[in-house]
């Protein structure tokens, strides 16, 4: 019982000098998705990092927009106008993409537009020669 309650007292000693010790950055850039905690301990500071985020998951978002959703009968204004909200909608994907995996989502997303678009243009080609 000695040894038990001796060993519980040293392992709780250990686990409140772990927890004492990190600071929060550590605990917050384990908690970070891949993508965003590369960006974020690469980047010269957390202000262009974060700003880098914000292009990063704005290119990806019109890559998705343009391979599975525009439509090319739209006016340039209207383009311009839907591009304008999505970046306003990218500002909200950034602040999720801290801890939750938007930018690893959206590359899955652009790969998977990307072959139906060539699997598409392949089936066109092929119904256009026959």
């Amino acid at each position: 019982m000695l040894f038990k309650s001796g060993l519980l007292l040293k392992l709780n000693f250990m686990q409140v000098a772990t927890s004492t010790s990190t600071d929060g950055h550590d605990q917050v850039f384990n908690r970070m998705s891949g993508v965003a905690r590369y960006i974020y301990e690469n980047a010269p500071s957390y202000t262009v990092a974060g700003y880098i985020l914000l292009a990063v998951i704005f290119v990806l978002t019109a890559i998705v927009y343009h391979l599975g959703f525009a439509r090319s009968a739209l006016k340039k204004w209207q383009t311009a106008v839907i591009y304008v909200f999505l970046f306003f909608g990218c500002i909200i994907l950034t602040f999720l993409a801290f801890f939750l995996p938007m930018v690893e989502g959206l590359i899955v997303a652009a790969l998977v537009l990307i072959v139906y678009k060539v699997r598409l243009r392949r089936d066109k080609k092929r119904e256009a020669a026959s």
